[in-house]
């Protein structure tokens, strides 16, 4: 049996092989040769004695004319969606496999369970998947889903590595998950045969451990089967659901059809023109139902396109080695070693060695007909993870390798799972994309994709999953998905940084101000393809390069430039190089002016018979001002979660269209939403305008208009040199907006501030939009005005005591918790999405409280510090930044009382607060109002 290090030698002196060597597929059996017997983990419970090839044909067992629920695909996720969904008592779920359960990806997965990654929201889901796995599943069923409980333990080679991990046990220690920094001998001696010669440290988490994937599968398919539970047709409520008539109960709740697939979605539009899900058919039939999950991982995006709806993932391979014996390897704990990009996995007395490349290979034709198979192992690339592999566990150099195992895995472009309901297409569900995650995230987010289906959204804030978080623009761009899925691989082991930034896919949407800006040394972020400013250097351009693949399959890598030298810059847990240049604008901002180029922000009308009505139910602030109006408000789900924050405007109605406004009868409103969220706002409102048949029309004009904003103490000297209006406060309010001439073109101006100062936005159509800024900057020469981009905005809002939506402000959190009920307009009588549950939140009690913090001490904080009052662990921080008016680091988060009541005002004012950074508590001191102008006289223009 070859050795890792033979292998390793064999791979260096072999000629290069082609990027298409070793695609061929192979199955377990019906092979003669080495590629046929391949001895895999869980091989002796997947593999029929018979083999797959050798299967009788035709379905497991007869289809349902009817179903509420068809989850495609047996794997991991559509198991735990079939076992949530019969939690929440829904009867007539079906599971269609196309061949037999896991034999997709699922069966050759690593199974590893990780219970810290750097989001709350995912160490809840770990920590849901690891409760079902190791409790509830056998509890329920009997049977043991294979959960080991042998530890994990996180290699750091350096100092950067080691202040993440400890930002890691930080957060974990709001969540109740036990870790230790080791030092390199503690590490050496829970783990005697690693070598630590090299090591800065490591994170040892005792309760991490492994799963069986076949297990697991057969116990959550058992217990689903098991519940019997029918579901009231009131739990019913969101419209993907309901049918037209209702269905016949199927004689079977809980089926699994294995042997099943499918071949199509059948689509009927309603009475208003929406497109909803009809039926699935199949081989062997149809089933009507009005909502379908699709759970087909790697052929997801075949079955997204049998109903028109875009899944952006692309299929990789990904592999690992499984070795001999290794005497002194039980019991060892699982290893992740990111920095070398490789994990080790104890499997018995062995382990299973892999990791992720910067080269892995595409499987650019997908086959249909994959099933329990593998590709052979590329050792070209697979090398990197032999050298890591040997360098951590010397002993492996002379052990020998008994199999290997390389299948498919499919990733996405932000290397997040894609899941909720597809815009395109009511009733239809996406739970795939979880870039070899599936299994430990399988429980979290079965869970929370149940509930999605059953009760019109998801438990937990699940933004960062949703499908809709993707432009439509680029859910279907291939470069764009392939570049952004290839870079997301590679990095998967890479340090998080607060401010990294994508090299792939750049340059996708720029705004008429881009190559102005740039001129300027403007250092763009990326935002779902557009290129906003994030800030500026003092000195030459930084203009992103087209994508090099990390050097990968034959590219030249770029060398030394610009905006990969400042990124680089920002690869820091502490204040980086430039975070004198941020205090600059930040300061410019608060004692002249700044301007901000917002061009990238979500531009739409609501107009229409109905669009009172609508505005009514969707905004928690009465916006039904008199036109010139200008209002700032969430949109709530029904739990009364924040969907979004947002500004709507009164528009007058008018019959002719112009750049600045369109042609309606009725009511209209126009509304300018965060860009980096636009997608997610605009389908949240047509869901609810669907769902409530209002007769409006909701108008994407975000390509069309530009957004100058002006801010600070100069912003009306300067503007009123530009403008043809009266800006002074009884001529233009704050709030409200008109439409003027700026250096002779036609723009909107609104009098609004999300910083905290004197300022306007000017919202420009896109071909004045140089003019506008030009003229604007030549106004404000000798006020002292500076560009100033996204970073000196996170600083200055946060300082102000702005939200941001997605960080102190998300769908779980209520308007009420984050300190917003001025947005609701609960002392009328108008109904609003969300009033009935806001009203039951505030006739019981806050359980929880968005606080402001300050430390004295200067260092910096970026979020996920675990906040401390009294000696107990209250909370963890969403959003932090420093405020370089006031001089002090700021801290958002939510606080609760660890006895279960509701957290008062008394109960803020009254605790002794810490912020634990990195493992070490830095007093601090909470404040129920903003530190920085508090009686906020600056945005009234008293300064």
């Amino acid at each position: 049996m070859a050795s890792l290090s033979r292998a390793l030698r064999v791979a260096a002196t072999c000629p290069r092989w082609s990027r298409t060597r070793g695609l061929g597929l192979r199955a377990l059996t019906g092979q003669a040769g080495p590629t046929a017997e391949k001895s895999v983990p869980y091989r002796r419970t997947l593999k029929d004695p018979q083999g797959p090839s050798t299967v009788a044909r035709g379905p497991s067992q007869p289809l349902p004319s009817t179903a509420h629920v068809v989850v495609i695909g047996g794997g991991s996720l559509g198991c735990q969606t079939l076992y949530h969904l019969a939690k929440l008592g829904v009867s007539g779920a079906v599971l269609l496999e196309r061949e037999r359960l896991t034999s997709g990806t699922t069966w050759h997965t690593a199974g590893l369970l990780w219970q810290l990654r750097p989001s709350d929201v995912e160490v809840e889901l770990l920590a849901h998947t690891r409760r079902v796995v190791s409790h509830d599943l056998e509890k329920e069923t009997g049977l043991h889903t294979g959960w080991i409980q042998n530890g994990g333990l996180f290699i750091a080679s350096n100092r950067q590595r080691l202040d993440e991990y400890k930002r890691l046990m930080s957060l974990g220690k709001a969540y109740g998950v036990e870790s230790h920094v080791l030092s390199p001998a503690e590490t050496k001696a829970l783990y005697p045969l690693m070598n630590v010669d090299d090591l800065y440290g490591t994170l040892y988490v005792p309760h991490d451990g492994t799963m069986d994937p076949a297990g697991t599968c057969t116990a959550l398919t058992r217990a689903a089967a098991a519940r019997g539970a029918q579901v009231p047709k009131a739990v019913w409520p969101c419209a993907p659901c309901s049918w037209p008539q209702e269905p016949q109960e199927p004689k079977e709740r809980k089926q699994v059809i294995e042997n099943c697939p499918v071949t199509g979605i059948r689509v009927r539009t309603d009475d208003f023109g929406v497109r909803r899900v009809a039926a699935v058919e199949t081989e062997h039939g149809s089933i009507q139902t009005p909502c379908v999950v699709n759970c087909a991982g790697v052929w997801a995006s075949a079955v997204g396109r049998m109903a028109g709806v875009k899944v952006p993932l692309v299929a990789m391979h990904h592999a690992y080695v499984v070795t001999e014996r290794i005497e002194g390897i039980q019991n060892m704990p699982n290893v992740r070693d990111h920095d070398a990009s490789v994990y080790l996995r104890l499997q018995g007395d062995a382990l299973s060695v892999g990791g992720y490349e910067t080269n892995p290979i595409f499987w650019e034709e997908v086959s249909d007909k994959f099933a329990f198979g593998l590709f052979d192992l590329d050792w070209d690339v697979f090398t990197q993870h032999i050298e890591g592999a040997i360098n951590r566990v010397p002993v492996l150099e002379k052990t020998g390798v008994k199999s290997t195992v390389c299948g498919p895995e499919s990733f996405t472009p932000d290397h997040k799972p894609l899941m909720g309901e597809a815009p395109e297409l009511r009733g239809f569900f996406l739970g795939c994309g979880f870039n070899s995650a599936g299994m430990m995230l399988g429980g979290g987010c079965g869970q929370e994709l149940a509930h999605w289906i059953v009760h019109g959204r998801p438990e937990k804030d699940m933004y960062s999953y949703d499908i809709r978080r993707f432009h439509h623009l680029l859910t279907d761009h291939r470069r764009w998905i392939r570049e952004r899925s290839h870079e997301s691989y590679a990095k998967n082991y890479s340090v998080v940084f607060p401010h990294d930034e994508p090299l792939a896919g750049r340059n996708m949407r720029t705004d008429p101000l881009h190559e102005e800006l740039l001129a300027q040394g403007c250092v763009f972020q990326e935002r779902q393809g557009w290129e906003r400013p994030g800030w500026f250097a003092p000195k030459g351009t930084a203009p992103v390069l087209r994508y090099d693949y990390y050097g990968a399959y034959g590219n030249r890598m770029h060398e030394d430039h610009a905006y990969s030298r400042l990124l680089g810059d920002e690869y820091t847990f502490d204040f980086p190089p430039h975070h004198d240049v941020i205090k600059k604008e930040c300061l410019a901002c608060r004692g002249a002016a700044a301007v901000f180029n917002m061009s990238y922000f979500g531009k739409f009308y609501l107009v229409g018979l109905d669009a009172r009505k609508a505005a009514d139910w969707l905004f928690s602030a009465d916006v039904s001002r008199p036109p010139g109006s200008t209002v700032y408000t969430c949109m709530l789900n029904h739990r009364g979660g924040t969907e979004s924050d947002l500004t709507v405007s009164r528009l007058a109605p008018g019959p002719q269209a112009s750049a600045l406004a369109p042609a309606f009868e009725g009511d209209g409103y126009y509304l300018a939403v965060g860009g980096a969220v636009a997608q997610h706002n605009w389908s949240h409102i047509s869901t609810v305008l669907q769902d409530q048949k209002f007769r409006c029309q909701l108008i994407d004009s975000s390509e069309d208009l530009g957004l100058i904003s002006i801010q600070g103490p100069a912003s009306r000297a300067i503007l009123q040199e530009v403008l043809d209006a009266d800006l002074s406060d009884e001529a233009f309010p704050f709030s409200t907006h008109k439409l003027v001439r700026a250096s002779g073109h036609l723009v909107r101006a609104m009098r609004l501030s999300f910083v905290g100062e004197l300022g306007w936005e000017l919202h420009v159509p896109k071909p004045a939009c140089v003019p506008v800024y030009r003229a604007v900057m030549a106004a404000g020469t000798k006020h002292g005005l500076v560009n100033a981009g996204y970073r000196a905005i996170d600083s200055l809002s946060i300082e102000k005591g702005y939200r941001h939506w997605h960080a102190d402000l998300r769908p779980d959190d209520s308007p009420l918790e984050a300190g917003l009920a001025f947005t609701c307009k609960l002392k009328s009588a108008v109904p609003f999405l969300g009033r009935e549950a806001l009203e039951k939140q505030r006739a019981e009690g806050l359980r929880r409280r968005l606080v402001c913090f300050t430390v004295d001490e200067k260092v910096p904080m970026f979020g996920l510090e675990a906040i401390w009052r009294n000696g107990q662990v209250v909370g963890h921080v969403r959003r932090a930044d420093f405020g370089f008016a006031v001089d002090k680091t700021l801290a958002y988060g939510y606080i609760r009382d660890p006895s279960g009541q509701s957290v008062s005002l008394d109960f803020v004012k009254s605790g002794d607060y810490a912020l634990e950074r990195m493992g070490v508590a830095y007093p601090a001191r909470a404040h129920l109002k903003s530190p920085f102008d508090p009686d906020n006289k600056r945005v009234k223009g008293i300064y």
